[in-house]
């Protein structure tokens, strides 16, 4: 599978697939301030109790204030837009018939691996270990297994975090506002 308009519709398929027959999604239906502050602690414990983000996340959630109420969606949607770029890259390279270029896929990888790393995206960043592990060696096998499992865990990521930045918008419409968010 190409990465691509196919691989973004998988991701908002996610997403679209939490909506209500109302049009609403199910975490909005009867809900206040409250109860939206429990679904950001709810899906954030989820998050850190599967692995998928770290304690940089938080950190990250410590720099945002009244001043910048969306730093960490801000930060996080350019995370996605250069990561998607990186994505289709090694998908480009891998899928060229003659010998891939591991060292411009080594250098993909880390530039993905550091940026996993600076918002606390603990799941991806270890999968980019095991990318790098594959390419070290040559694998194109082993890359091309990786980058599936890649793919597959960048667009749960980004699923999950569209979620939480939707549940703290409607928290902060229905005026539980409180910064910095603490779990």
């Amino acid at each position: 599978m190409l990465f691509g308009v196919k691989f973004k519709s998988l991701c908002l398929w996610g997403f679209n697939h939490l909506l209500a027959k109302t049009g609403l999604p199910v975490w909005m239906l009867g809900s206040g301030a409250d109860r939206l502050r429990a679904d950001v602690n709810r899906l954030l414990a989820f998050l850190f109790h599967q692995g998928i983000l770290d304690e940089q996340f938080l950190q990250l959630q410590q720099l945002q204030d009244e001043s910048s109420p969306n730093f960490v969606s801000q930060v996080v949607n350019i995370y996605f837009q250069e990561s998607e770029k990186l994505l289709r890259n090694l998908r480009s390279l891998l899928m060229e018939r003659k010998l891939s270029d591991y060292k411009n896929i080594g250098i993909h990888i880390n530039q993905l691996m550091g940026s996993s790393s600076s918002i606390g995206a603990k799941r991806v960043r270890n999968v980019c270990v095991a990318f790098r592990a594959a390419s070290d060696q040559n694998n194109r096998t082993g890359c091309l297994r990786v980058l599936e499992v890649l793919e597959h865990d960048y667009c749960f990521l980004k699923n999950k975090l569209h979620e939480l930045f939707q549940i703290e918008q409607q928290r902060i419409l229905a005026g539980g506002v409180g910064y910095p968010m603490q779990n």
